[in-house]
């Protein structure tokens, strides 16, 4: 698996876990690499993984208005904890990461969906995303 694949995972991991526990993202990130297969993890998958966790949880709440927006007849806080942090990781990238194309970012969220959510997660999240897409190409 590529490196940035499995820190999109991690990310994915803590980000779940801040949204359940409502822990701080610093102590969520520090412990994470403390314990099972993610200790051995290279100093390049942590800190890619560190941007991404911290860029997300910056920028929440503009994220969290941009996935309500297009979310049409969908709640944020009724959607899958699951769905609701795949889609803000793909959409922070989408907007505040420049060196990530598009098509990478909704890939990767989609992966994501179709891995360690339902069945129709994959087209849900990438509805999403494309709409955010077009938003910010216009």
């Amino acid at each position: 698996m590529r490196k940035r694949t499995k820190a999109r995972e991690y990310v994915l991991q803590m980000l779940y876990q801040a949204d359940i526990t409502r822990g701080s993202w610093q102590d969520i990130l520090r412990n994470f690499w403390e314990s099972g297969e993610q200790a051995q993890a290279s100093l390049e998958l942590k800190d890619f993984s560190a941007q991404l966790l911290g860029g997300v949880v910056e920028h929440i709440e503009e994220i969290d208005k941009k996935i309500s927006r297009y979310a049409s007849n969908w709640q944020l806080d009724r959607m899958a904890f699951v769905d609701r942090n795949i889609m803000r990781l793909g959409c922070f990238e989408l907007i505040f990461r420049g060196d990530i194309p598009p098509k990478v970012a909704i890939n990767e969220a989609v992966e994501l969906a179709k891995k360690y959510s339902g069945s129709e997660s994959g087209k849900f999240v990438n509805a999403i995303l494309d709409q955010i897409k077009i938003e910010k190409g216009k």
